[in-house]
């Protein structure tokens, strides 16, 4: 059976719920690191590319030669909609995330919650700093897509690194459920329970009253007078390392 071009093979991976587009060499980096299964990966400069893995990435060295086909470049500045800077595109299969099995998971560290997310850079963001503090998972309800490429260019990758996983609503579980809240007590003197599901909201509208009244604790992060938020992703950083830290 006759391959289809390129270019129709990024554009469905786009729309295919099963795969996910990586644009760029280091959420590339991080997918390979962490056991990505990548289908095809393509870059117009395979030297320039070379030069850019040995300098930032030597620890996959093994595992990336010969793994990129070289493309002509006007038909890599066709397979997205912007170009990355790095040089490279890639398809990967989505993993797929048990949410019940994260959810009932019995060891203490938390899940991440993010109610309702506006920004697909934002919800990056979050991913991001949720994998470097060592969070159990990242749960994402609305109707954006933690896995689009905007998300993967800001979480560099990173959604391999932990699971990552959509939900339809408010998940129900046995986990104590903390929503961070401008009316909440203060973080600073709030011990976080174990196996947390620590909740966060819009930087416009925060939480839910729905969430707001099914949460076990409400925490507030202190913020000098006049400042009214944080951005989503810094507000995921301070909580989960103020857990972190106090192992």
């Amino acid at each position: 059976m006759k391959q289809k071009p390129i270019e129709d093979r990024f554009y469905n991976a786009r729309h295919d719920p099963s795969l996910v587009v990586i644009e760029g060499f280091h959420p590339l980096k991080h997918a390979m690191r962490f056991g990505a299964e990548l289908l095809e990966v393509v870059s117009p400069d395979l030297t320039e590319l070379a030069a850019l893995q040995v300098e930032y990435a030597p620890d996959i060295t093994k595992s990336f030669q010969g793994l990129v086909a070289e493309v002509p470049n006007d038909v890599f500045e066709r397979l997205g909609p912007t170009t990355p800077p790095t040089g490279v595109m890639a398809i990967a299969r989505r993993p797929t995330v048990n949410l019940a099995e994260l959810l009932n998971d019995p060891a203490k560290t938390p899940v991440v919650l993010l109610e309702n997310p506006r920004n697909l850079f934002n919800i990056g963001a979050a991913v991001r700093a949720a994998a470097a503090a060592g969070a159990a998972g990242v749960i994402n309800t609305g109707n954006l897509d933690p896995w689009k490429p905007a998300a993967l260019t800001t979480g560099v990758g990173l959604q391999f690194a932990l699971p990552v996983a959509n939900s339809p609503d408010l998940p129900k579980c046995g986990r104590p459920l903390v929503a961070v809240d401008l009316g909440g007590d203060s973080l600073s003197d709030f011990q976080l329970p174990d196996r947390a599901l620590l909740a966060f909201g819009t930087e416009r509208q925060g939480l839910s009253q729905e969430l707001l009244d099914r949460a076990d604790h409400r925490v507030s992060i202190p913020m000098e007078n006049g400042v009214s938020s944080l951005n989503l992703a810094t507000s995921v950083a301070v909580v989960l390392y103020h857990w972190k830290l106090a192992q």
